[in-house]
């Protein structure tokens, strides 16, 4: 079989007949040649659904893990077409692109043809303009930069693939962010990717749509972001190191008047804390992705990620007994000074940056350890 076209559907009722005879329409016109099967991914449907797609001559596949990407692995998986297409079974995508879709796909030999909404017409109503003017736009942007794409719509959902392709990429998703997955995966492995103009249409009246905005732009900002965990490594570490710098100039100058500005002043110090702190936070989720193996991290990385429990160990109380001294110290003095007129800032924001971001690195490896050992057992 040449092509098989996936529906993924849940409770698509109302459409789905509309979807089918739709692409069985398109398809045709490629005449005899062209051999063609149609697959609904049945996510639970609780309707009649599974019953009309049959009825209208589709291969009903019980996908029982719930997700729009689960639905889609599921109805990948039992295609039996050099190529894969799929699209929404609401009545939103251009249907009738379907053919023209799979002929540049095997036109220019491509593992994956786009049909782009934002190259096309996009009905009044069709998009909110949330999505149209701000979440699609960031999202492609980032991946256009991140992953050295040149597309349009990173969120279209009427795509065509080459399967085994497909089947190289690791695809794991359950979720919406499927759609980012597969193209950054595809960017990954270097694949051929092109895009045609399509479009988007109103959805029937009175339908409630299954993408929830901020739930699964999230979802797609955050698979994007961790798949590049060299920028919270690089970006992270040059932060606490920046910050760090500075908050030793500080502490050893004091005040100083650079012309009608007047720096590392407590406001200065305090600041520079607020950046050293985010920056080891950015630092360690970069650690995290690495120890998921989406990667391969820098020499100082690696050791941290790898350090042995002696070492972590010895680190973790050196740290603690520093810190125990720093504040044995400062109580001290307090008491000397008959609990008032306590002077110590720079040794409060000196021992909390160079003591207290440590502190937090060693907590981190620890707990990375403990998942690392456990995943191991």
């Amino acid at each position: 079989m040449d092509l098989t076209f996936v529906f993924p559907c849940l409770n698509e009722e109302a459409t789905i007949v509309s979807c089918i005879e739709a692409v069985k329409q398109s398809l045709d016109g490629g005449g005899a040649a062209l051999q063609y099967g149609i697959v609904v991914a049945d996510n639970g449907s609780t309707d009649r659904s599974a019953e009309l797609a049959r009825n209208a001559g589709a291969r009903v596949v019980p996908v029982t893990e719930r997700g729009y990407g689960a639905a889609l692995r599921g109805g990948i998986a039992a295609a039996q077409g050099t190529y894969v297409m799929f699209a929404d079974a609401d009545m939103t995508y251009v249907y009738e692109d379907a053919l023209p879709l799979y002929q540049k796909a095997v036109e220019v030999d491509a593992d994956m043809a786009i049909a782009s909404r934002m190259r096309g017409t996009i009905e009044p109503g069709a998009m909110p303009p949330l999505h149209r003017w701000l979440g699609t736009p960031v999202l492609t942007v980032l991946i256009n930069v991140l992953f050295h794409g040149r597309l349009s719509d990173c969120n279209s959902g009427f795509r065509c693939i080459r399967k085994t392709a497909y089947e190289t990429w690791g695809i794991r998703a359950s979720g919406m962010e499927f759609a980012s997955e597969l193209l950054i995966k595809a960017l990954k492995h270097r694949a051929k990717t092109v895009e045609i103009k399509s479009g988007l249409r109103r959805g029937p009246e009175g339908r409630v749509a299954h993408l929830r905005t901020w739930r699964d732009g999230m979802r797609h900002l955050l698979f994007i972001l961790s798949e590049r965990p060299r920028l919270f490594e690089l970006g992270g570490l040059a932060v606490v190191v920046l910050s760090s710098l500075l908050q030793g100039l500080a502490i050893l100058l004091g005040p100083t008047q650079f012309g009608e500005f007047n720096f590392f002043d407590m406001h200065s110090k305090a600041l520079l804390l607020l950046a050293g702190i985010t920056g080891m936070q950015f630092y360690v989720f970069g650690c995290i992705l690495f120890l998921r193996e989406r990667g391969k991290p820098m020499a100082l990385t690696a050791l941290l990620i790898g350090i042995e429990e002696a070492p972590l160990f010895f680190l973790l109380l050196s740290i603690l007994v520093l810190e125990f001294l720093l504040v044995g110290g400062v109580v001290l003095n307090w008491v000397m000074n008959n609990f008032a007129n306590l002077d110590l800032a720079n040794v409060i924001f000196g021992g909390i940056h160079f003591l207290g971001l440590p502190l937090m690195l060693a907590i981190a490896l620890l707990g990375l350890h403990v998942f690392k050992k456990s995943g191991e057992s």
